[in-house]
């Protein structure tokens, strides 16, 4: 019964958290029989069960219980088959989706080398718009799991390709994630590519993508700012916030200072 797969899937990470804590006594449990039904679930037919499996996943991706060994043999391929082009196209859904949350709980080697590749040519999906949709709405984070040397010679072109896509919702979520991008960058790239492709977005014929780049314009605007004199940095959950000066802290006014938070839009989309 899909319901017993389901409750199954979600006493998992409970269950494996147990085993790690209680490792001398179960050395090899985990591995050897939760991590394999973890990832025989994401294939399941059923899409309540599947969506569980991903979840679970994502717990112990996150508490750090799936060793790099597994990671690159059982749960990498997976997805790389599920996303493949001939795949299913709710299957190929629901794994760009999961690849995109997963990135930012990887190794950058992983995701540049395993994952990277399969996201630029989902990117450039033709036969399904979603797909397309759930990269531009993640390019942010996916940037930033790789970082710049891989973000301008790879994911740029792609982010290009999205911020001209015929559907306006893909020119949208570009403009809502345009901060997490150029933040990624250098000062060349961001001053030469990105700013002119800005001004499209700025000026697009769909008043949504307008009033969405018109939202970010400011936080893009802060990339181009010295973080060490301008006080501005990227929290790790993906927030631009203002770090206050020693003249602030000295005057009493920290508090106001911290309460000042611009939010990356890339991690609302996500």
């Amino acid at each position: 019964e899909p319901t017993v797969r389901t409750e199954l899937m979600e006493q998992i990470p409970p269950i494996a958290i147990f085993l790690q804590e209680s490792r001398p006594k179960f050395p090899t449990a985990f591995f050897e029989y939760l991590m394999p039904i973890v990832v025989r679930y994401l294939t399941d037919v059923n899409n309540q069960v599947r969506k569980a499996g991903q979840e679970a996943l994502l717990i112990l991706l996150e508490q750090d219980l799936v060793s790099q060994s597994d990671i690159e043999n059982k749960v990498c391929p997976i997805l790389l088959d599920l996303s493949a082009p001939d795949s299913d196209d709710e299957y190929k859904v629901e794994a760009v989706n999961i690849i995109c949350k997963m990135a930012s709980m990887l190794s950058r080697t992983t995701v540049e080398h395993m994952l990277l590749p399969r996201f630029c040519e989902l990117c450039s999906d033709g036969k399904l718009f979603q797909v397309r949709k759930i990269c531009a709405a993640n390019f942010g984070d996916i940037c930033n799991a790789v970082g710049q040397e891989a973000t301008e010679r790879l994911l740029i072109p792609k982010f290009f390709e999205l911020c001209s896509d015929s559907v306006w919702g893909m020119r949208k979520a570009c403009a809502e994630c345009f901060m997490a991008v150029s933040y990624t960058t250098s000062p060349e790239v961001r001053r030469s590519k990105l700013s002119p492709l800005f001004i499209s977005l700025i000026s697009d014929t769909c008043r949504w993508v307008r009033q969405a780049a018109f939202q970010s314009l400011g936080p893009f605007i802060s990339t181009f700012a010295n973080p060490s004199s301008a006080g501005l940095y990227i929290r790790e959950d993906g927030t631009l916030s203002i770090r206050p000066s020693m003249q602030d802290v000295n005057s009493g006014s920290c508090q106001l200072s911290n309460s000042i938070t611009l939010t990356s839009s890339s991690t609302n989309a996500a």
